[in-house]
Order: C-alpha cells, then sequence, then structure tokens
C-alpha cells in the first residue's frame, strides 16, 4: 500500500516544462499572424488522440475477454 501511495505522488507531481523544441519555439514567436501556432496545437492535439484510442480499443478488448457469457448448451 505505501509503494501505491510513493507511485501516486511521484506520478501526480508534475513540473511545468516548454514542451516546445527551440526551432518550433522560435518560428512560433516570431510569427505575427499566429498561423503556425495554431497548426502546431493543432497537430499536438491531432497525435494525441491516437494513443487514447489505442489504449481504449485495448481496454474494449480486455473487458470483452473476461466478461464473456457463457454459451448455454
Amino acid at each position: 500500500m505505501v509503494r501505491v501511495l510513493i507511485a501516486a505522488v511521484f506520478l501526480l507531481n508534475s513540473l511545468p516544462m516548454a514542451a516546445q523544441c527551440a526551432m518550433c519555439r522560435a518560428v512560433l514567436e516570431s510569427e505575427d499572424g499566429g498561423q503556425k501556432g495554431e497548426a502546431v496545437n493543432d497537430g499536438i492535439v491531432y497525435l494525441m488522440v491516437f494513443p487514447y484510442l489505442l489504449v481504449g480499443a485495448l481496454g474494449y478488448v480486455i473487458y470483452r475477454m473476461f466478461n464473456k457469457k457463457p454459451k448455454a448448451s
């Protein structure tokens, strides 16, 4: 129980960090219109969706495997 609590504290404790590389940051800060910034944010969201879809599909498959009803013969 103590190990789970310690692991939860480390996993939930986060520090603010810059998530962009130096080149992306330089391009996005130097632009006036903001179109590239929106495109980068849309790309990040687009790439972020697929791991959640894969984990959700895997969870659904595991759920279906463990909750199969026995066949009545």
